[in-house]
């Protein structure tokens, strides 16, 4: 039986993937199940997506189609009650791109993060003011209202207290290009401040950073990307752009994400050698 500690956006995507399985099980397409039931077969197609919510009562409906009872009905119901909680990150869905939102409740699940960034500090390892400086930097090409970068800045924070600070933390690998902390956001404190605070993240057991220095010869040629990995679940990679956002899910695209995340990793300084620079840098930004 699911625990009702998980994530319940990996619950919905394991009901669905349950349920796809289970239709095929019975060699039955889509479109077959969908007339037998007497539902459209877009409608099969959102709740084995995980795009629509189902009620008991289509639970109960594809269950008997697919002949299912005893054990396996009540795990199928247990993953649907658990799919209906709420996650932490629905009290900022408001002011959060939908997109993010899966990311955050897919996170709340994950055993293990990949997370290449050569622009900024990621999210998950920036100070409050470093936070609010790199979102007030999207105001050139977006509007954010005040309220909206005080609730993004505190959905970061929320963010790291959740991911970080738990009892069973993921492990997380970080490997950020220099520049990332040769760019500014904000004063020269917040720099430093930033700094210094990636310093004492970094000396987490369950986290790990490594710098790729600008005189390394850069391995793989892409943007950032957070590789996710699942007990119980297919690796995901979540892709964030200008306006959107996108998860690749394909398992050969997936593994090449992995393998493009260890080679960056390969050429980077290794765990001490990259303290060493970040120290450097927040020297420098004192100055």
């Amino acid at each position: 039986m699911p625990s009702q500690q998980g994530s319940p956006t990996v619950r919905r995507l394991r009901l669905g993937q349950e349920l796809r399985l289970l239709r095929e099980r019975r060699k039955l397409t889509g479109a077959r199940a969908a007339g037998e039931l007497g539902w459209s077969p877009s409608k099969v197609s959102r709740i084995e997506s995980a795009k629509t919510m189902p009620s008991a009562e289509d639970v109960q409906a594809m269950a008997k189609l697919y002949r299912i009872e005893g054990d396996k009905l009540d795990e199928l119901f247990g993953l649907l009650r658990d799919a209906d909680q709420r996650g932490w990150w629905e009290d900022y869905e408001d002011s959060l791109p939908e997109e993010y939102t899966r990311f955050l409740g897919l996170e709340a699940e994950a055993v293990f993060q990949r997370n290449w960034e050569p622009q900024a500090v990621p999210g998950l390892l920036q100070t409050e003011d470093y936070a609010r400086e790199v979102i007030l930097a999207t105001r050139g090409i977006a509007r954010i209202t005040h309220s909206g970068v005080r609730s993004r800045v505190e959905a970061r924070l929320d963010r790291q207290r959740r991911v970080l600070r738990k009892p069973d933390p993921a492990q997380l690998s970080v490997v950020l290009d220099e520049a990332a902390l040769t760019r500014r956001f904000g004063e020269p404190s917040v720099m430093r401040e930033q700094m210094e605070h990636l310093l004492e993240v970094s000396m987490l057991p369950h986290v790990s950073v490594h710098v790729l220095t600008l005189d390394a010869l850069h391995p793989v040629n892409t943007g950032a990307f957070i590789h996710l990995k699942f007990a119980a679940f297919d690796d995901v990679v979540y892709l964030e752009q200008l306006y959107t956002a996108h998860f690749v899910e394909d398992l050969e695209r997936v593994a090449g994400y992995e393998t493009a995340f260890d080679h960056i990793r390969s050429e980077s300084l290794d765990e001490d050698e990259s303290r060493v620079l970040i120290q450097r840098k927040a020297m420098q930004w004192r100055r």
